[in-house]
């Protein structure tokens, strides 16, 4: 009887399981909105000082006169095709809302979900050994979590960290005659686009993993800083959404430079070329009710671009800026940049 040979049919890729990928699965800040517009925010404690009403990147609860607690959690579906990087990417997106609030990381939890029998135990392993690795190096190891039998693969972290309750960066605290600083250059998403569609050249694909899986580290220190008013990272919604957030947090007008604004080159060019995710269209139709400015299509493409594990915006007085700057620059984040300033009025954004 001849040998019977049994091809094992190849792994798919990660992100052809996923129907969007990175922080580009979000909910559009208005469908979110409306889901959430009759719910309350909160209970009314004392202790809690920031709930999801400014928007902020997570809620801090006050434990005593010098400590709070922040608490946070992010997840999403593939946006590479490598465990180990997805697991990594994940996890530093999930700890950038700790360091947005300027707090110190302390521990966390994974959130996993996976298709048992669409991919391998192996490769399960290898994105929880990526999340593990960036949570050890970020000083907040990974102590539980919880896994469910998913459609689509989903990882991420519950991300827990300690700030000053003085010292807290909320939206709500930019001021007029702030200037704006941006800790990463934008073009994730429409790296991610190309990459789904298997066009990103090797150079662009290690620009976009050095950029996710940067930790945003310098927020931590920023909350130190005497004249840092605000902070928060710019993700699914773009810097255009985000920053809108931070408009109405504070009730100010937003200036974004658009020619100051650091892109990837890469992205640029790929998105002159049509590439965009459908993210970015439903980013701009939330928040274009407040933003005035004259873009071109490709401008607003970038300006919304969802962004995966993005760079931090800083709110801080202009004598501090170059300090602030320095900061980011010991962090290993050099390609920070002043991109605009705050104005009184608002809420809204203006692109001049």
């Amino acid at each position: 009887m001849p040998d019977t040979i049994t091809d094992t049919p190849a792994e798919p890729r990660l992100t052809s399981l996923a129907h969007g990928g990175g922080c580009g699965c979000k909910l559009a800040p208005n469908v979110l909105a409306d889901i959430l517009s009759e719910m309350p925010l909160s209970l009314g404690s004392k202790d809690l000082l920031v709930d999801a009403g400014t928007s902020d990147d997570a809620a801090v609860y006050k434990i005593n006169d010098t400590t709070a607690l922040v608490a946070t959690t992010d997840f999403f579906t593939p946006i590479v095709d490598d465990p180990h990087t997805f697991g990594r990417i994940a996890a530093t997106n999930a700890l950038s809302d700790v360091f947005a609030m300027g707090a110190k990381p302390i521990f966390s939890l994974a959130i996993v979900g996976m298709p048992i029998g669409r991919i391998s135990p192996e490769t399960i392993r290898a994105i929880l050994a990526g999340g593990q690795s960036v949570a050890e190096a970020a000083g907040a190891p990974i102590a539980g979590g919880h896994s469910i039998d998913a459609a689509e693969p989903i990882y991420g972290l519950v991300a827990m960290g300690l700030v000053d309750p003085a010292r807290i960066l909320m939206n709500s605290n930019a001021k007029p005659g702030d200037v704006l600083i941006l800790g990463k250059p934008l073009g994730i998403g429409i790296y991610s686009a190309a990459l789904k569609r298997e066009i990103l050249e090797p150079q662009h694909y290690a620009e976009m993993i050095a950029s996710t899986t940067r930790l945003n580290t310098p927020g931590t220190d920023l909350a130190a800083m005497d004249g840092v008013h605000a902070a928060t990272d710019i993700t699914g919604f773009g810097l255009i959404g985000h920053g809108s957030e931070m408009a109405r947090g504070a009730g100010v007008t937003l200036v974004i430079e658009k020619a100051k604004v650091p892109v990837f080159d890469g992205a640029r060019k790929l998105a002159e070329a049509g590439v965009k995710t459908g993210a970015s269209g439903r980013n701009w139709d939330s928040v274009r009710h407040l933003v005035s400015g004259q873009m071109s299509d490709v401008e607003q493409d970038i300006l919304c671009d969802p962004q995966t594990s993005g760079g931090l915006l800083v709110s801080c007085r202009p004598d501090v800026a170059e300090d602030v700057l320095a900061l980011f620059a010991r962090h290993g984040h050099s390609g920070a940049t002043i991109v605009g300033r705050i104005e009184a009025g608002g809420p809204r954004v203006e692109i001049v």
